[in-house]
């Protein structure tokens, strides 16, 4: 059985990563969501283990020294990472691995993993992405405004990725079948899939 493909899913805060990637994930068998790790607290509604694993600063860092995260970053004064172990054993069975990380994670995935499909996945301005941060209702004034520093900046980086993907308003399936029609063309590369293809044909 081949491995899965590791889809790695930065974007700036508001752009709709978690709503686009739940339709992704509920409607199509055979991808996984690595959760992320984080130091910030939980948002109304959020439970440890299913939206993120909310660590302490010393446990985050802790699993630095260790090795177990994959990737980690600080954005906007706190730690987020992806844990190791889960991501490793879901590609091995098959299963496409989906990571909802910031960008300079993504950064050190792709460097540890050249084979990872990086889709950036962005709102469609400046004006939207604000109204998306002030529904939220969760954080200050001092932490929007830096947040949308943050979004222009990574926005200027989105060319160096291998797929953009704009989320509308009130388009998420439309970006998720965007994301699941990058998945079905990477996994028909040429680069991936020829070895097998020429020894299934040769009987090999």
């Amino acid at each position: 059985m081949p491995n899965g493909l590791l889809i790695v899913v930065p974007g700036p805060a508001g752009s709709g990563k978690g709503t686009v990637l739940a339709e992704l994930l509920g409607k199509n068998d055979g991808f996984c969501y690595s959760v992320s790790a984080t130091t910030r607290a939980p948002r109304p509604g959020e439970r440890d283990g299913v939206n993120y694993f909310f660590l302490t600063r010393a446990e985050f860092e802790k699993r630095i020294a260790e090795g177990r995260m994959l990737e980690h970053t600080e954005y906007v004064g706190n730690y987020y990472g992806t844990p190791r172990d889960y991501v490793d054993a879901s590609l091995s069975s098959g299963r496409h691995v989906v990571l909802e990380i910031e960008v300079d994670g993504a950064a050190q995935v792709k460097r540890l993993f050249p084979s990872a499909v990086l889709v950036f996945l962005c709102p469609p301005d400046l004006r939207t992405l604000e109204a998306r941060l002030r529904g939220r209702n969760t954080e200050t004034e001092e932490v929007i405004a830096r947040r949308l520093r943050k979004a222009k900046e990574e926005i200027a980086r989105a060319a160096a990725y291998d797929y953009i993907i704009v989320n509308e308003d009130g388009g998420a399936a439309q970006a998720a079948q965007a994301l699941l029609s990058v998945v079905q063309a990477e996994q028909l590369r040429a680069g991936r899939c020829a070895d097998e293809r020429i020894r299934a044909f040769l009987g090999a």
